[in-house]
C-alpha cells in the first residue's frame, strides 16, 4: 500500500477522542467517612463528608521546597490503592488492643519544576494525608489547610509551644490568630479534631493559622531539612463519642520500636512539688510521700526540682523496699548534648529510678523533635519511662515509643486552670494521647471544683501515669475519695463516652479487667447521666462518690442496677462524680479490691563505713537479708558489681522464708575505676520487690599538687542550685558551659567556681593539704543581687563561714587550715531569703600541698 493511501485512509477513518486525566477522586474508608480530592486550574484541594453530609470543606493542599511551588500549575500523574490493616498493643491509653483499618490511595502529582504523592487516608473515624517527595527536600511552607462554614463552632486554643493557655469557644468566623493542635470543630451534628500525627525529627510541628476563610497549617521552622515524608495533617470526624475515644492519631504513627515493652508499667504517683514546692529538696518530706504511697498501694513516687545527687540513691533504696518506684525531674536541657546524656541518664538507671519527667522543651522545632528523637533512644535503651511536660502534644509518639507514659501541653492543675475549663479538655487535648494534668487537687488551688469533680478527674482524664496534686495529710483527711483513688487503675480496657458537650460537662466510661469506672465533671449545675447500657446482663453493683452539701469529704453511695438502668447525680457547678461498678453476687458488698502491700523486711550489710579501694584490690560484702511479718517466697540475695568492678560469689536463694526467718551471703568484691565515692548494692529480690542496701567505698584520686586549683581537680560531689558548677566561668544558665568570665566587684578572674545557691562540691585531699584559699563573692552577671554564704568544711567539720553576703561588693579572702583534711567540701548557702539572683564564685580557689 502506498504512503498516499495510507494518508487518505487515516483521514477518512473517525477520530478517536483522547482520554481526560481525571480531575476528581474519592477515598472512602471502612465507615461513613469520605475524602474528596479536586484538581481544578492546576490547585488541589481536599474536603471531607461523613454521611453524605460536608463536614470539612474543599481547602488547598500542596507544599513548597526550596526547588519547587508544588502547591499551583499541578498536573495529575497516577493513582494507586491499598487497604491498611494493623493490630497493635499499647501498655496504655484509651484501649490496649488496638484494630486500624484504612483505605489508603496515592495520588501522583507534577509540576515544571518537581513532583509529589498525595497519601490519602480514610478510616471509620476521620481522614489524614501527608506529602512524599521523591528525595530529601527544604520544606519552606505548606498549603495545607482546613475549611467549615463560618457559623461552625470552635473550640481552640492559642498558640504557645507548651499548649497550657485555656481553650476558649468561639467560631471558625469569629477566629483570628494561631492556635495550638487538637482544634475541635463542629459542623451543624458533625465534628472534626484537626491534629497531627507522626510528627519526629524528620520534620518539624505546626500551629494553625486562621485566615480569611480557612485554617491554615504553618511550621515551627522557616525552613524544614525533610527526609521526603511529611507528618500526618490529621481530621478525626464523627460524633462527639466518635471523636474523643478515637485512636487515630496512634493508628497513624510509626509502630513502636520496641520489641519488649515487659518493662513500661504505668501506675499511680506520689508527687510533691505542687502542694509544697521546696519539698523535692528535703528527703525527709520525700520519705514520708514514699511511705503515704507504699501504705495506699500506689506504684510511684515523683522526685521534682530540687532533688540531690547525695542522698536520691538512699531514697530510691528506701522506696523500693516498700515496693515503691521513684521517678526524677530533669529540665531538658540537663540532656541536651549527647555527653550528658551518655553520662546523666546511665546514672540514673544506676541509682534504679524506674523513669524521668523531662521539662521545659517548650518548642515545635525541628532542632528539638530532635532532642526527642535522642533522648527517647536513650531512654529506651536504659529501660527508662518518660514524661514529658513542658512539652509539645502527643503525635502518636507513644505508640512510636511506648515507655513515652504522659505529656503535659495543658493548663493542668499546676496553673490553676478555672474549673469551668476541665470538661473541654477530654474532648480535645486528651484524645490526642496520656494527658499529665496532675489531678485531684483537695487542699491546693483555686479549690473551685468540688471535691467528687476532682476525684472525677482521674478517671475522665487518661494518663499512662496519673500524677496527683496533693499532700498526703490532705488525702488523709479525705478517707473517702482516697478510698476510690486507692482503687482507680490508670489502664484501661476501653474507654466510652456517656454523656457530655466540650462546654459543659463529660461522662466517661473505661474498663479495666472486669470492672468499670465512671467519672463526670460539670460546668454548670445540672443532673450527670450515665446511661449504663453498655455493662451486659444481669446485676451490678455500683458505688458512687459524690459531693455532700458543702465542700468537704465524698459521700459514698451502694446500688444494685441493671444495664437498662440509668445513674442519676445532680451536681452543684463545678461539681462532679465518681463510680466504680461491678458485677453482683450474692453477699456482695463492695467492688473494692485489696489494695498491695509489701511485707515488711530488714536488711543489713557489712563493712558499715566507708572502704578506701584503689583499683584492682578485694575486700569482703556481707549481707543479712531477714523476713518480717509474714511468709515470702522466691527470695534472692546477692551482691551486684558497680560498671567496671567484679563480684565473686553465689547467689544465695530460698524458695520461701517464713517471718523472722533469714539468709545471709558472702561475697569479694575487686575495685576497678573511675576514681570517687562508688555503692557496691547488695540486693534481696521477691515477688516483684526490690531490697536493697550499700556498702560505701571510694576510689581515691591522687592527691593535690602544690598550687593545685581547685576548678582543675575531679569533683567527688556536686550539687547546685541551677545546672551544673562551672570550671573557671560563672555559673551562667541551666546548660553546661554557658558562663561568662567570673567578675566579682568589677575584678575578673581566669580561674575558680561558678556556682548557684544552694551548692556544694567536695575534692580529695587525702590528707595531704595545709591551706584552702579563695576570693568569693556574688558575681556580676545577674541583673539584681542576690544574697549567700560562703562555707568550707573538712570532712564535713565546719571550718570556716563567710556569714551572709549581700549585693556585689568586692571579694571576700578566704584562707583556711585544711590540715590532716581527707575531704574538703565548699558549700554556699542561699542566705536565708531563697535563692534568686545567688549567683556565687569561688575565684582563684587553690590549695597550698
Amino acid at each position: 500500500m502506498s504512503r498516499l493511501l495510507v494518508i487518505v485512509l487515516a483521514l477518512l477513518l473517525p477520530a478517536v477522542p483522547a482520554v481526560a486525566a481525571p480531575t476528581g477522586w474519592t477515598v472512602t474508608g471502612p465507615g461513613n467517612v469520605t475524602a474528596k480530592v479536586n484538581l481544578a486550574g492546576g490547585n488541589l484541594t481536599l474536603a471531607v463528608q461523613r454521611q453524605g453530609r460536608t463536614v470539612l470543606q474543599p481547602a488547598p493542599v500542596g507544599l513548597t521546597t526550596t526547588a519547587a511551588d508544588l502547591t499551583k500549575d499541578l498536573t495529575f500523574t497516577g493513582r494507586s490503592d491499598r487497604v491498611v490493616m494493623e493490630r497493635y498493643t499499647m501498655p496504655h491509653g484509651k484501649r490496649l488492643q488496638r484494630s486500624a483499618r484504612m483505605t489508603e490511595t496515592r495520588l501522583g502529582f507534577r509540576t515544571a519544576s518537581g513532583s509529589f504523592d498525595l497519601l490519602v487516608r480514610a478510616a471509620a473515624d476521620g481522614v489524614a494525608y501527608r506529602y512524599v517527595l521523591p528525595g530529601p527536600a527544604t520544606v519552606v511552607s505548606e498549603a495545607s489547610s482546613f475549611r467549615v462554614p463560618a457559623e461552625s463552632k470552635a473550640w481552640l486554643l492559642p498558640y504557645n509551644a507548651w499548649y497550657e493557655a485555656n481553650r476558649v469557644r468561639t467560631t471558625a468566623g469569629e477566629a483570628t490568630g494561631d492556635f495550638g493542635y487538637p482544634t475541635l470543630l463542629q459542623n451543624q451534628q458533625d465534628f472534626a479534631l484537626l491534629t497531627e500525627s507522626d510528627v519526629d525529627g524528620r520534620y518539624a510541628g505546626s500551629r494553625l493559622r486562621k485566615t480569611a476563610d480557612s485554617f491554615q497549617v504553618v511550621l515551627a521552622d522557616e525552613r524544614v531539612e525533610s527526609t521526603g515524608t511529611t507528618p500526618w495533617r490529621t481530621a478525626i470526624v464523627g460524633d462527639l463519642a466518635t471523636v474523643s475515644t478515637s485512636t487515630l492519631v496512634d493508628d497513624l504513627a510509626t509502630p513502636a520500636k520496641l520489641s519488649d515493652t515487659s518493662w513500661v508499667e504505668p501506675g499511680k504517683v506520689a508527687w510533691s512539688w505542687l502542694s509544697e514546692h521546696s519539698s523535692p529538696s528535703d528527703y525527709a518530706r520525700q520519705k514520708q510521700y514514699v511511705d503515704f504511697a507504699a501504705r495506699n498501694g500506689w506504684e510511684y513516687a515523683l522526685v521534682d526540682e530540687g532533688w540531690s545527687a547525695a542522698w536520691v540513691p538512699e531514697l530510691i533504696r528506701y522506696a523500693r523496699a516498700q515496693g515503691v518506684e521513684i521517678l526524677l525531674w530533669l529540665r531538658w536541657s540537663d540532656l541536651d548534648t549527647p555527653q550528658e546524656r551518655d553520662t546523666v541518664l546511665p546514672r540514673i538507671k544506676q541509682w534504679g529510678a524506674k523513669g524521668v519527667k523531662l521539662d521545659f522543651m517548650e518548642s515545635d522545632s525541628q532542632d528539638r523533635y530532635r532532642w526527642y528523637d535522642a533522648v527517647l533512644q536513650k531512654t529506651a535503651d536504659l529501660r527508662l519511662m518518660v514524661n514529658f511536660h513542658g512539652s509539645t502534644i502527643p503525635h502518636g509518639l507513644a505508640r512510636t515509643w511506648p515507655h513515652v507514659l504522659t505529656m503535659e501541653a495543658v493548663r493542668g492543675a499546676e496553673n490553676y486552670p478555672p474549673a469551668a475549663n476541665n470538661p473541654v479538655q477530654f474532648f480535645t487535648r486528651n484524645v490526642a494521647g496520656s494527658m499529665d494534668y496532675t489531678p485531684v487537687s483537695l487542699e491546693v488551688g483555686t479549690k473551685e471544683a468540688s471535691i467528687a469533680h476532682e476525684v472525677a478527674l482521674p478517671v475522665v482524664y487518661e494518663s499512662g501515669w496519673t500524677h496527683f496534686a496533693d499532700k498526703p495529710e490532705a488525702y488523709d483527711r479525705h478517707p473517702q475519695a482516697l478510698r476510690f483513688l486507692n482503687q482507680l487503675p490508670t489502664v484501661w480496657n476501653e474507654t466510652r463516652l456517656l454523656d457530655g458537650d466540650p462546654d459543659t460537662h463529660a461522662v466517661v466510661a473505661r474498663r479495666n479487667g472486669d470492672r468499670w469506672f465512671i467519672g463526670g465533671i460539670a460546668a454548670d449545675e445540672r443532673t450527670l447521666k450515665a446511661q449504663l447500657g453498655f455493662l451486659g446482663g444481669g446485676q451490678w453493683l455500683v458505688e458512687t462518690v459524690r459531693d455532700p452539701a458543702t465542700r468537704a469529704d465524698v459521700v459514698r453511695d451502694r446500688q444494685v442496677l441493671r444495664s437498662t438502668d440509668t445513674l442519676d447525680v445532680p451536681v452543684r457547678r463545678n461539681g462532679g462524680f465518681a463510680a466504680v461498678v461491678c458485677r453482683n453476687r450474692p453477699g456482695l458488698q463492695t467492688c473494692d479490691q485489696p489494695v498491695r502491700q509489701v511485707p515488711k523486711t530488714t536488711l543489713t550489710v557489712t563493712p558499715t563505713g566507708t572502704v578506701d579501694a584503689t583499683p584492682g584490690t578485694a575486700f569482703e560484702v556481707t549481707g543479712t537479708f531477714t523476713n518480717g511479718d509474714r511468709e515470702i517466697r522466691d527470695v534472692a540475695l546477692t551482691a551486684v558489681a558497680p560498671e567496671g568492678w567484679t563480684v565473686s560469689g553465689a547467689v544465695v536463694q530460698r524458695r520461701k522464708l517464713a517471718p523472722g526467718e533469714s539468709l545471709s551471703g558472702r561475697w569479694q568484691v575487686r575495685a576497678g575505676g573511675p576514681t570517687g565515692p562508688v555503692d557496691v548494692p547488695v540486693v534481696a529480690t521477691f515477688a516483684g520487690v526490690h531490697v536493697e542496701q550499700a556498702v560505701k567505698a571510694f576510689v581515691p584520686p591522687p592527691t593535690p599538687a602544690n598550687g593545685a586549683q581547685v576548678s582543675d581537680l575531679p569533683f567527688m560531689s556536686e550539687t547546685n542550685g541551677w545546672g551544673p558548677v562551672e570550671r573557671d566561668r560563672s555559673n551562667g544558665e541551666s546548660s553546661g558551659g554557658d558562663g561568662n568570665v567570673l567578675s566579682i566587684g568589677g575584678v575578673t578572674y581566669a580561674k575558680g567556681l561558678g556556682s548557684h545557691a544552694p551548692s556544694e562540691v567536695s575534692v580529695y585531699l587525702g590528707r595531704g593539704c595545709e591551706r584552702f584559699t579563695a576570693k568569693a563573692g556574688l558575681d556580676d552577671e545577674t541583673e539584681q543581687p542576690g544574697s549567700v554564704a560562703f562555707q568550707v568544711f573538712g570532712d564535713d567539720k565546719p571550718l570556716y563561714d563567710s556569714g551572709v553576703l549581700r549585693g556585689k561588693g568586692p571579694a571576700v579572702p578566704i584562707d583556711v587550715d585544711v590540715t590532716g583534711v581527707r575531704m574538703l567540701s565548699l558549700r554556699v548557702t542561699d542566705g536565708g531569703d531563697g535563692r534568686n539572683f545567688d549567683h556565687a564564685d569561688w575565684a582563684e580557689a587553690a590549695l597550698a600541698c
